[in-house]
């Protein structure tokens, strides 16, 4: 059965400090009952006098080495080093102790030491505690001075670290709160009585009735009895927690100078069987203890040793400690006792956890166990003339010095490294590019112009409304295809273009999207077929200009030859020839996706190559030059006498369309990746609505908002006036 060793170190033999003792003592005897906790471990204890900084000093070596001498009270069989030291109650003598056993990095537990400095983990590495650091509390002070509205008050300490670290945080932290300090004085109990008088003297000579006490309770007991042998009253005490609710403050000379007195202090608790077991503490439980001889013969006024040394009478054994009210057996505000009881506790699960820990389920990152015996890793000391080069870069080596000595430099990008002090970055295959830490090759993003985009959508809303335009001008031409407007000009001709232009504004949503086979040959196919059609029929419309006006010349006959059946006719010819243009372009090299590699290094250009450069320049070649042709065709007949403008609006459609396709090729060449596709659909939307908007608006103006326009007998007024013209 294991042993462990908890020691307490007591400052000397007071109430509190004992009482202090015996709940260790049953937090422990409590823990070993407890069978879900440490099960078949128990634990034991030593109880050392740290009366004297001297004693402090000797009990922590002894605890540190394991050669402590001590009293088996139980099952014990050999001295081995503690596993955690609860105590000291007081701050100095906390530092000292916390400074040789945290050496050995053996957990020193305080219940009572809050000096702000103890909070240094680099100065003291195992030290922890159950109570709040002053560094709280004198906050919290300044603020409550603050609250009451003193801004002129007295501070004085215990001359040590509690006294003068606590003070110095709260004169810092009054002076935040806007709170003035009249005076500063530190004295220690043990100090010379003319220091005491001097501080006795400040304060009857000051002017603030305020004064900030961050001392213990035997040195306010000194001070505050020194005050009533000089009659000083009248004084308002704020207090720290080390003596504001102390009881053996009230049978103190002059206790009634504290009185409304105020500060702040551990909320209390109750611990279940303490009381039963403080009054049940009697000498027989444990005869080799000097602790409990001393309490005994103190509360009994007896001797329990048989000497004739003795001045007090022999304790008879029937003494006992139920019906006895004091420090040591009151337990209705158990405030730092019970930070003894919960230091206990936190050593039995800190011992629970690190017996009962399972591997992989252990509180470092690795999930590893804690192993006393083996401890891991090592601290080793660093001594390199580089450090590792981390993944994603690479060593290179230092001009002038030996290869130890190097730089790391990042990879270039395209290139990584994946291991630590790599040599050289390895380059990525073709479809795949670094990532940011150059530590990973990841695959390259795949673009190409989305329906989901916001581009893509707007080119599609673009496309929508223009088939939705050509749609309602087409149902007005309908609803009055008996109107001169439509009739003149052949009307045929005019729906099959309003049916052409549906075509085009539809074709330009096949270069949306996902690239695949099918779509680059339709995409390019389309595009030119609609394209010739649509210009056909402008082409017919503007040849139809022209014949009317030799059919007014004296015996022409002109309109004979270009009549209805040979516009159909030229349409289909000029048409067929593009279906066959891109007929040989399919069959000996079609357009065909293409991940273009070359634009961007960092990402595929997912796109559609026109395989045949000849095939797609001569479909592009046909189509300007029937736009040429049709162009100048009709400047030639925009002065003539013609029906309605006709050949004026044809005209500034062409020069839109020309205009148009002439910027889309520096525009089509240069834009890069999806932009190239973009370009492309944005001249096929530009030049349709180009066509829709010049030859067909006007007439739909006439028909809606000046129908006495459309008439026969204006027709023949306004031809008749071009012609005396």
């Amino acid at each position: 059965m294991a042993h462990y060793l908890l020691n307490v170190s007591l400052f000397s033999m007071n109430f509190r400090e004992f009482q202090f003792a015996q709940t260790l003592i049953f937090a422990i005897e409590e823990i070993n009952r407890n069978p879900a906790i440490l099960p078949n471990h128990t634990l034991g204890y030593t109880i050392h006098n740290a009366c004297g900084y001297d004693n402090i000093l000797k009990s922590g070596v002894a605890l540190a080495s394991g050669q402590e001498e001590f009293i088996d009270e139980g099952n014990c069989t050999k001295a081995v080093m503690a596993q955690a030291v609860i105590g000291h109650s007081a701050s100095t003598p906390t530092m000292g102790l916390a400074r040789i056993i945290g050496s050995f990095h053996i957990p020193v537990i305080s219940h009572f030491a809050t000096c702000t400095c103890l909070s240094n983990r680099k100065e003291f590495p195992s030290f922890f505690r159950t109570i709040p650091s002053d560094f709280y509390q004198s906050r919290a002070l300044a603020q409550l001075v603050k609250h009451f509205g003193w801004t002129w008050v007295g501070a004085i300490s215990s001359d040590n670290d509690y006294g003068n670290s606590g003070l110095a945080t709260f004169m810092l932290a009054a002076q935040e709160e806007g709170v003035c300090i009249e005076y500063s004085e530190a004295f220690e109990q043990t100090g010379p009585r003319h220091k005491l008088l001097r501080i006795v003297e400040i304060i009857k000579q000051s002017s603030s009735k305020v004064i900030m006490a961050f001392m213990t309770h035997r040195e306010i007991k000194v001070l505050v009895s020194e005050l009533y042998r000089h009659n000083v009253t009248g004084l308002q005490w704020i207090g720290s927690d080390a003596w504001i609710t102390d009881p053996s403050l009230t049978a103190s000379e002059g206790h009634g100078t504290l009185v409304g007195a105020i500060g702040f202090t551990v909320s209390r608790a109750h611990i279940p069987g303490l009381g039963e077991h403080l009054r049940d503490v009697h000498p027989s439980r444990f005869p080799n203890s000097m602790f409990l001889r001393d309490f005994w013969e103190i509360v009994f006024d007896c001797s329990l040793n048989m000497t004739t040394e003795s001045k007090r009478k022999p304790c008879n054994g029937s003494e006992t400690l139920r019906g006895v009210q004091n420090t040591f057996t009151d337990v209705s505000k158990l405030t730092f006792t019970n930070n003894v009881y919960k230091a206990v506790y936190a050593v039995a699960y800190a011992l629970h956890n690190l017996l009962t820990c399972e591997e992989s389920q252990g509180p470092f990152s690795n999930g590893n166990c804690a192993q006393p015996t083996h401890i891991q890793p090592w601290q080793v000391p660093v001594s390199v003339c580089s450090e590792s080069c981390p993944p994603g870069t690479r060593k290179a080596v230092q001009k002038g010095k030996p290869v130890c000595c190097y730089d790391c430099v990042p990879c270039a990008e395209g290139e990584i490294s994946n291991t630590t002090d790599s040599a050289e970055c390895m380059k990525c295959p073709v479809q795949y590019w670094s990532n940011g830490r150059g530590d990973r090759c990841v695959k390259k993003e795949i673009e190409f112009l989305s329906y989901t985009e916001v581009m893509g959508v707007v080119l599609v809303l673009f496309c929508l409304i223009g088939v939705c335009v050509t749609i309602i001008i087409a149902t007005i031409f309908f609803q009055y295809k008996d109107t001169p407007i439509v009739r003149a000009n052949n009307s045929e001709l005019s729906f099959l273009l309003l049916f052409s232009l549906t075509l085009c504004f539809l074709c330009s949503l096949t270069f949306i999207g996902r690239p695949s086979e099918w779509s680059c040959m339709l995409r390019h196919t389309a595009f030119g077929i609609t394209f010739v059609l649509c210009i056909s029929c402008v082409l017919g419309k503007t040849i139809v200009v022209l014949m009317a006006f030799r059919a007014t010349l004296p015996d022409s006959n002109v309109m004979k030859r270009f009549g209805p059946p040979q516009q159909r006719l030229s349409v289909l010819a000029f048409t067929l020839i593009q279906v066959l243009i891109c007929v040989l372009w399919l069959t000996v090299s079609p357009p065909f996706p293409y991940k273009n590699m070359k634009t961007y290094k960092e990402k595929i250009i997912l796109e559609c190559d026109v395989g045949s450069a000849i095939g797609f320049w001569a479909v592009l070649g046909y189509i300007g030059l029937l736009a040429l042709l049709c162009f100048v065709l009709a400047f030639l007949a925009r002065k003539l006498p013609d029906n309605f403008n006709e050949a004026k609006f044809i005209t500034f459609s062409m020069l839109i369309f020309c205009a148009v396709w002439i910027t889309f090729i520096p525009a089509y060449v240069s834009s890069p990746g999806k932009f190239t596709v973009a370009v492309e659909i944005f001249a096929i939307l530009a030049s349709s609505y180009g066509m829709l908007l010049c030859i067909f608006l006007p007439k739909c103006f006439i028909i809606l908002l000046r129908p006495e326009e459309n008439t026969k007998k204006h027709m023949m007024g306004k031809k008749t006036n071009d012609m005396r013209y």
